[in-house]
């Protein structure tokens, strides 16, 4: 519990963000890691249900005032391994003694209550690096068929000069005499209940544990230089628009010898000219003549995987949508794809000349009431309405 992570950074806005926009966070990180959309996948499981409790408390006004003053303590009485709030007894709290003893540590408490650095805290223990996040644009066609794509990313890499440990070479960093190694140092003030202990950060490490008398001339001792990685992303047929790749252990390198984080490579698919999208199915329209919708014809359908011949049948009317099953975009890690529904534009035809109005004429008066359904129905209800 006490490694849970802030849920602000969970959901990847800062503390002072709107509800609005804590809400779309949630809504565009919730359908990246959906399990419906990452089948099989603990991850993304892990992370979908780490989403879904921040939003429960930052969506909630009364929870995220807590969480703003107590961090994850106010919202969970479980966390930090205690009872939370309700776990003190005792006239004071449970610290029987405390007060009079004069050896109350303000920093353990916190941090015992509040998921604080004190004593666990250890800045030699390894920290895994930070994720790095880019956009690719790719073509629709991309996007159904799967694709191979070059990226080349800035990341943080170890130093080759020092193998990372930000020393010049033949030396090594020496432990912080000041204190001892722990990054912080403890300091006492008298209060009205005696003596209080707390800690701050070491100024003399800054924070670190360590210290580097000869810092590597190679990264002026980081540890780390910022290098450009050129690698080839595989992205998969079905992938869609505002969707995030992740490609594992591609991003910065860790401190301490922790691992390196990931690559977050966030889709965006650019429009095509025919053919729209609606999950993993393939919408188009097929415009078709007056006399191909009233006698029947056979045409040519575009579909993602070229075209095919399709029979419109006699009398289509305008509007009907025909399904072509399988004819769609491939399912993301399933089998199976979805349809293609290919919508019926009756064009009427333009700029007669004086005999191919006639000829239209003809046709028009040879015809009754009987060859159009929906006229026959419509002079109904207007029958029936006035009588």
């Amino acid at each position: 519990m006490a490694d849970k992570r802030d849920f602000y950074d969970v959901l990847g806005v800062s503390k002072g963000a709107s509800d609005d926009e804590i809400k779309k966070a949630y809504h565009r990180l919730a359908k990246q890691y959906h399990p419906d959309l990452n089948p099989d996948d603990p991850v993304a499981e892990e992370k979908f249900k780490e989403l879904n409790e921040a939003n429960q408390i930052l969506s909630d006004p009364e929870k995220k005032k807590l969480y703003d003053s107590y961090g994850h303590a106010g919202v969970d009485p479980s966390y930090g391994g205690g009872s939370g709030f309700g776990g003190f007894s005792g006239s004071y709290g449970g610290f029987t003694g405390g007060f009079e003893s004069g050896g109350i540590d303000l920093g353990d408490i916190f941090d015992s209550l509040f998921g604080g650095g004190g004593r666990t805290s250890n800045p030699s223990a390894p920290r895994q690096g930070a994720d790095i996040a880019v956009s690719l644009s790719i073509a629709f066609m991309e996007a159904c068929k799967g694709i191979n794509q070059e990226l080349e990313i800035p990341r943080q890499d170890p130093c080759d000069t020092c193998n990372g440990s930000g020393a010049k070479p033949g030396t090594v960093p020496k432990t912080c005499s000041e204190c001892n190694g722990s990054g912080k140092i403890r300091f006492q003030q008298r209060s009205l209940f005696g003596t209080v202990q707390s800690t701050k950060p070491c100024t003399t490490c800054s924070g670190k544990g360590k210290i580097i008398d000869q810092p590597c001339s190679g990264c002026s001792g980081q540890g780390r230089v910022s290098r450009k990685r050129k690698l080839t992303v595989t992205v998969p047929a079905g992938i869609d628009d505002g969707q995030i790749l992740s490609v594992r252990g591609e991003g910065h390198i860790g401190v301490n010898g922790g691992g390196r984080g990931d690559l977050n490579v966030r889709i965006s698919v650019r429009r095509d000219p025919l053919f729209e999208r609606n999950g993993f199915d393939i919408h188009c329209e097929l415009p078709v003549t007056y006399s191909q919708a009233a006698l029947g014809a056979e045409v040519e359908v575009p579909t993602i995987d070229g075209s095919v011949k399709f029979v419109v049948p006699e009398g289509t009317q305008p509007d009907t949508v025909f399904r072509l099953k399988g004819k769609g975009v491939q399912r993301l890690k399933r089998e199976g794809r979805g349809d293609e529904l290919v919508k019926v534009v009756i064009e009427i035809p333009q700029k007669l000349n004086k005999q191919q109005k006639e000829l239209l004429k003809q046709v028009d008066a040879s015809l009754t009431i009987k060859n159009f359904a929906k006229r026959e129905s419509f002079f109904e209800k207007i029958k029936k309405g006035f009588s």
